[in-house]
């Protein structure tokens, strides 16, 4: 085996050679919690239905494409990966039975025999080729083009066995293959009005923006789902999701209000509470006014009440944030760099000082991005204390993330957890990321990424990841207040769930694990 094999027997001992430890979240995971809320014998069968927070007619069966919560459930149920990351975020073996490499630079890839795509059609080379090589082409929109950069090479080598060659060593490679976007499709794939994976359940019904449906998969190449069928819908709506869910329209809710967990709780409901790398921020646009003024920005980051932001808006169930991606429980997060802390005098003094106050100036929001609308309420009452007017512009959930995100000058993001602090610096920081809401760029930083992902030495890597922590936290235009606790609330007949760091839903693979204890009778 290869100084970098994963394989079905050691993933765990292959995750810490690699130097990616399990976190503090492990002691999380084994919590009576946990286990209280898979307690009870599986049984199979019923009917299962979720609403979801956003849902619109982006909504898309694409691997590729998939963005919001809604598409990656679908992801999640309909198809697999290569990899599979576990509660931890630990990557296993999953359509590849093994990934071995001797310079983590080329990485040879033995597919499962017998896995068959819904259609009937095997599991071969030339699809993982084809799944993973549309990545970098700007046509089909990949969410993760940008990560799909590093494969320069992918070519099969045998029926199952594919070889990827990357443009450098990257020890972190497993954890990429492990994100949803990488799914895997059958070879020439184009036509996504429906689903035709590998996945534990068969797509039978999709309606962007209005419902997704499925049946269990009965030649599902692993452990089968317990659920005969699936019904997922979006309520964008805080109170009529979670209506829908106390009237018993739905046993499962995800995005759970904090104010209502007590209600929730004591009417009979469930709450699952999964401490995650998720976040909301405000990004403020460095290329355009008022951003490309640095007394602007830093007076805009002063102004943010983290604390308030943890308290007021996610009532305690959230971690404080230091404006970088990397959260407190990650092996890498820098502990000892100086918390920014809400400082109204040293705002006033930058904000004063960059000329903006009488500008036409707003912060875009929407029910879209978890909890945005009160952070900008509290951003907008702050910076009114601190002599500068800023509005609010409330936006609707359908056609927030193409219309406004990351093209105002200052709007609300909402960045799902990452399996690896390369992929949270690749995906949102390097100066080539699609997701790069601030429009920062420091050439320093982008030799710092590369340097990283090839550091074999984990004391050496866990330095670079701290300086990269400072730079994005002292120079991008990114403020980013907490890392959210994910609440899933769901009925007393669902059973199974796990809290999952990588986030919501049991980081969106619920499907494959719950069952009902009812054997579904209730409706």
């Amino acid at each position: 085996m290869g100084a970098g094999a994963l394989s079905p027997h050691c993933p765990v001992s292959r995750r810490a050679a690699l130097g990616l430890g399990l976190g503090g979240t492990a002691a999380i995971l084994a919590g009576p919690r946990a286990a209280a809320q898979g307690a009870g014998v599986p049984r199979r069968g019923g009917h299962l239905r979720l609403a979801g927070l956003a849902g619109s007619t982006a909504d898309t069966l694409d691997p590729a494409r998939m963005s919001v919560a809604n598409d990656f459930v679908r992801g999640k149920s309909f198809y697999d990966g290569l990899v599979a990351l576990d509660d931890a975020m630990v990557p296993h073996p999953a359509l590849a039975e093994r990934l071995d490499t001797d310079d983590f630079q080329t990485w040879h890839i033995t597919l499962r025999r017998g896995v068959t795509f819904h259609d009937g059609g095997p599991l071969t080379a030339s699809d993982v080729v084809y799944s993973l090589s549309r990545h970098k082409d700007p046509a089909v929109a990949s969410q993760q083009r940008i990560a799909a950069q590093q494969m320069r090479d992918i070519r099969a080598t045998g029926p199952l066995t594919v070889e990827i060659g990357l443009v450098g060593p990257n020890v972190d490679f497993p954890a990429i293959l492990g994100m949803d976007n990488f799914a895997v499709i059958r070879d020439g794939t184009r036509n996504f009005s429906s689903a035709n994976g590998t996945g534990p359940f068969i797509c039978t019904g999709f309606q962007p923006g209005i419902r997704t449906t499925g049946r269990r998969n009965p030649d599902y190449w692993g452990a089968a789902a317990w659920l005969d069928t699936i019904d997922l819908i979006a309520i964008s709506d805080d109170m009529s999701r979670h209506d829908a869910l106390l009237s018993g329209d739905v046993d499962i809710i995800g995005s759970a209000n904090p104010r209502l967990v007590r209600l929730l709780r004591t009417r009979g409901f469930g709450i699952m509470e999964s401490p995650v790398g998720t976040y909301t921020d405000l990004a403020v646009r460095l290329d355009q006014v008022p951003g490309n003024n640095a007394d602007f920005v830093t007076g805009i980051k002063y102004l943010v009440d983290r604390e308030q932001v943890r308290d007021s808006v996610f009532l305690g169930f959230a971690r404080i944030g230091n404006d970088h991606p990397i959260p407190p429980e990650d092996p890498y997060f820098a502990a000892d760099l100086p918390q920014r802390a809400y400082d109204p005098d040293r705002a006033r003094f930058h904000l004063k000082r960059s000329g903006m106050s009488g500008k036409d100036l707003a912060f875009f929001c929407s029910p879209a991005a978890l909890a945005s609308v009160d952070i900008a309420v509290l951003l907008q009452y702050a910076a009114q204390r601190a002599g500068m007017d800023v509005g609010i512009r409330r936006m609707p959930v359908d056609g927030y993330w193409s219309q406004y995100w990351m093209k105002m000058p200052m709007s609300f993001g909402n960045t799902n957890a990452r399996p690896s602090a390369d992929m949270a610096f690749t995906l949102s920081f390097s100066s080539q990321a699609s997701m790069n809401e601030s429009r920062w760029r420091d050439p320093r930083f982008d030799a710092l990424l590369l340097q990283a992902r090839g550091e074999r030495d984990d004391t050496v890597r866990r330095r670079i990841y701290h300086d990269m922590q400072a730079m994005v936290r002292d120079g991008s235009g990114v403020c980013i207040p907490a890392f959210t606790t994910s609440l899933d609330a769901f009925a007393p007949q669902v059973r199974g769930l796990r809290p999952n760091r990588a986030g919501q839903l049991m980081g969106y693979g619920f499907t494959r694990s719950v069952w009902l204890d009812d054997g579904g009778t209730h409706r």
